[in-house]
C-alpha cells in the first residue's frame, strides 16, 4: 500500500503543481499586494514519526498574526486578511503543501499535521496518528469542516478543541487508516472537491 500511495501522490501532486502554477502565481500576487507582506506562511509541524517538518501555506493573516493572538483561528478572527477570508473559505491557502507531497513530508490524504504544541499533548492511544504520513485533507478534516465556528461557540476554544475536537480527529483518522487504500484516499478527495465546490 504505502508503495502504490507514494506514487499515487507524486503523480496527483506532480500534475497538480503544473496545472495549477498558473492560479497560484495570481494567488500569490494578490496576497502580495494586500499588504506587501511575504507570499507564504510556512509553519513547523510534526509529520511521520514526530519528525518536524516545515509546512507551506499561502499567507491568509497579517504579517504579526503569531503575536497577536492563539494558534488555532476561532470565527472571524480578525487577523485574517481580505484575501485570506477568501483563500481560507475555498482551502486555497492550502495549494502550496503539493510540494510537501512531492518531498515526502506530507500525502494527499492523511491526518493533518499537528503543531509541536498540541502533538505534546497527545497520549499513548493517540500517539499512534504519528506513525501515518500527514495529508492534506482527511476525513476528519471534512467532519470538522466548520471547526473555526465550532470553536468561536466555545466558551474556551483552544480547551475545547484539546479536549473534544483533537481526540475525535484522531479516532477518525486512526480508524480510517486501518483500512485505507488509494481507492478510499481517491473518493476522500473527491469528498474535499465536492464540499469545496459547494462553499464556493
Amino acid at each position: 500500500m504505502r508503495a502504490g500511495k507514494r506514487a499515487f501522490d507524486v503523480f496527483w501532486a506532480a500534475l497538480g503543481l503544473c496545472a495549477l502554477c498558473v492560479p497560484m502565481l495570481m494567488i500569490g500576487l494578490l496576497v502580495k499586494l494586500e499588504d506587501s507582506g511575504p507570499v507564504f506562511f510556512l509553519q513547523i509541524r510534526i509529520g511521520r514519526h514526530s519528525r518536524p517538518f516545515k509546512l507551506w501555506k499561502f499567507r491568509t493573516m497579517v504579517v504579526d498574526a503569531p503575536k497577536r493572538g492563539r494558534a488555532l483561528t476561532v470565527g472571524d478572527d480578525p487577523r485574517v486578511t481580505r484575501v485570506g477570508r477568501w483563500l481560507r473559505r475555498l482551502k486555497l491557502d492550502e495549494l502550496p503543501q503539493l510540494i510537501n507531497v512531492l518531498l515526502g513530508d506530507m500525502s494527499l490524504v492523511g491526518p493533518r499535521p499537528e503543531i509541536p504544541q498540541y502533538v505534546a499533548l497527545y497520549n499513548e492511544r493517540q500517539r499512534p496518528v504519528l506513525d501515518l504520513v500527514p495529508g492534506m485533507t482527511d476525513e476528519a478534516s471534512i467532519r470538522y469542516r466548520g471547526e473555526a465556528a465550532l470553536l468561536a461557540g466555545a466558551k474556551d476554544p483552544e480547551r475545547h478543541y484539546i479536549e473534544s475536537i483533537m481526540p475525535d480527529k484522531i479516532r477518525v483518522n486512526l480508524e480510517y487508516a486501518a483500512k485505507a487504500t488509494v481507492w478510499t484516499d481517491f473518493i476522500v478527495i473527491l469528498k474535499t472537491l465536492s464540499v469545496l465546490v459547494a462553499r464556493g
